[in-house]
């Protein structure tokens, strides 16, 4: 892939600016930069859903897999198995449909050019997604990402962690030249992204990756692609993430330095040109010397380098209007099944502690994000209940975001009856929305802003519990950090599903509920779906948590 002298600006605002790279077949790349640099704009372009103003990319030859960050799945495939919707990534029926026709059509025009070259490039395409192996591949994919369990059911029957598995199970045995992921371990458990992070070190293609996940980039890249939103540039670095920014951290102090030494020649032209042009008429040897400097100083502030911008990052703080009870949530008997689907919830019983961080871990489609909907009221259990202690206050993080309306503003979302319209507009600059930003609607808004948003609409609830799911997708690493240092510093309760050991472990957790896997129709059993009492938690025991069985819980 080559890419030479792109330039992309919307109005005033430049995107690139002749930005140039190369990268080789079968490199693992990591697309880094600042939010709004114009990474998931350069995977649009790649897809032909974006022009550039000018330049242009060379691809080779190669298919192209997409997995974007939103996961969206069309209504056709709705009714269809896993199985069949995965398979559908390599359409070889419908390929050698259109073969038996090319060669129909040639036996009425034997001697046509035309026929018998999409004849071979369809054969050579049916060749590509090795026939003889098809079956044998696709359940090893499954198989590996966990969803062999999964594969009769219907896609309109899966959660949205789930889907996202499936989506990205598909993109892998399309068998593409050219990988574009956005965000691909949002939503993966760890066993499957150990998985996936050993498969694509070994793909047999080249591989560009979008991601905030800094363990996973380290884990499968060979080179980085940096866009700089400062000077709407790229460059290409060798090395993972990590190297990258050893080498970054390098090129910014020697620029730094750089550009102190130009500004202090600067500001010495500077001073020596006033005192010529002040000098008497009579001075003709510093006024003839000062006219020297100027041509000097206009061509060192000519040379003059940009410092790196800092861009602004969130801010915020959680604070409870109020305290709980002692025991601000309580679940007795809780059973529960989706309509058709298997018994999640057998009798699952506990009871919450004010304070405490309660992390709730299990492979996707076990009913995390099931038995927080159900503790919101989303859902309603079979049999049992779930009892709020007295002035427990509730607010509620979505993975897919559910809490927005996609059909309202910015502002419309997070309005409420105890801020006026000039507080909220203080608290959303300080989740960087300004201005204009609070009339978009959210339905236009990228899953990152979303997301921020989302949070923001949290803290103005200033609710003594705080039931969050997956919080740290779509945020970098930096404002991951901040959200788990005002989390750590919150004085209410936390129930929490996530797949992030490192922020776990930033925010602290006192239980762990560990919902086991389980085969297709295989009820959760109340002896074995239990409280885990960690009191020297670590990360390590998220990592390995699904090698525990109900004897060592």
């Amino acid at each position: 892939m080559k890419a030479s002298h792109l330039f992309l600006s919307y109005g005033a605002k430049v995107i690139y600016d002749a930005c140039n790279f190369i990268l080789e077949n079968q490199d693992k790349v990591g697309i880094v930069g600042v939010n709004g640099a114009g990474k998931t704009t350069l995977f649009r372009i790649i897809l032909g859903e974006q022009q550039l103003d000018s330049g242009e990319i060379v691809l080779p030859g190669h298919r192209i897999g997409y997995l974007p960050q939103e996961i969206t799945i069309s209504p056709e495939y709705q009714d269809i198995t896993v199985w069949e919707y995965v398979a559908a990534g390599r359409p070889v029926d419908e390929l050698q449909e259109r073969l038996n026709h090319e060669y129909e059509k040639l036996a009425k025009y034997p001697d046509s050019a035309a026929i018998l070259d999409r004849i071979n490039d369809l054969q050579d395409l049916i060749d590509s997604y090795d026939v003889a192996n098809f079956d044998g591949e696709l359940l090893k994919i499954l198989d590996q990402m966990q969803l062999v369990d999964l594969m009769d059911r219907k896609m309109c029957d899966l959660s949205g962690g789930q889907k996202s598995k499936v989506a990205f199970a598909r993109v892998l045995f399309e068998n593409a030249g050219l990988l574009l992921l956005d965000e691909p371990t949002n939503h993966l458990d760890v066993e499957t992204k150990l998985f996936v992070s050993n498969y694509l070190r070994h793909y047999q293609g080249t591989v560009l990756v979008i991601s905030h996940d800094v363990e996973f980039l380290d884990a499968i890249t060979n080179k980085t692609l940096f866009v700089n939103k400062t000077t709407h540039k790229m460059k290409i670095y060798r090395g993972n993430y990590s190297e990258f920014r050893r080498q970054r951290a390098a090129e910014q102090s020697a620029e730094d330095a750089r550009i102190t030494e130009q500004e202090r020649e600067i500001k010495r032209l500077s001073e020596f040109v006033a005192r010529a042009r002040a000098a008497k008429r009579s001075n003709t040897a510093l006024i003839g010397m000062g006219h020297q400097r100027e041509k000097v100083l206009a061509k060192r502030l000519a040379e003059l380098g940009t410092r790196e911008r800092e861009y602004a990052h969130v801010t915020m703080r959680i604070t409870p209007t109020r305290e709980s009870a002692k025991t601000p949530l309580e679940v007795q008997n809780l059973c529960f099944q989706y309509p058709n689907g298997p018994l999640l919830y057998d009798r699952l019983s506990f009871a919450l502690t004010r304070g405490e961080r309660f992390l709730i871990v299990g492979e996707n489609g076990v009913g995390k994000s099931t038995l927080l909907k159900l503790i919101v009221g989303q859902l309603t259990p079979i049999s049992g209940s779930i009892i709020f202690g007295a002035h427990t206050t509730t607010a509620y993080y979505a993975q897919e975001f559910e809490i927005l309306d996609e059909r309202r503003t910015i502002l419309e979302n997070v309005s409420s009856y105890d801020f006026t319209d000039t507080e909220l507009r203080s608290v959303l600059s300080n989740f960087l929305f300004y201005d204009d930003d609070l009339s978009k609607k959210v339905a236009i808004l990228s899953p990152g802003e979303k997301a921020r948003v989302a949070l923001c609409k949290i803290l103005l609830q200033r609710a003594n519990v705080i039931i969050l799911d997956e919080p740290t997708n779509h945020f970098d690493p930096e404002t991951q950090k901040i959200i788990g240092e005002n989390l750590r510093d919150y004085t209410g309760t936390i129930i929490m599903v996530s797949h992030n050991p490192a922020f776990v472990e930033q925010v602290g957790t006192t239980r762990m509920l560990i919902v086991p896997s389980r085969k297709e129709g295989e009820a959760h059993n109340n002896n074995r779906t239990e409280l885990a009492l960690i009191k020297n938690y670590s990360r390590e025991l998220l990592e390995y948590y699904y090698y525990l069985n109900s004897d060592l819980i």
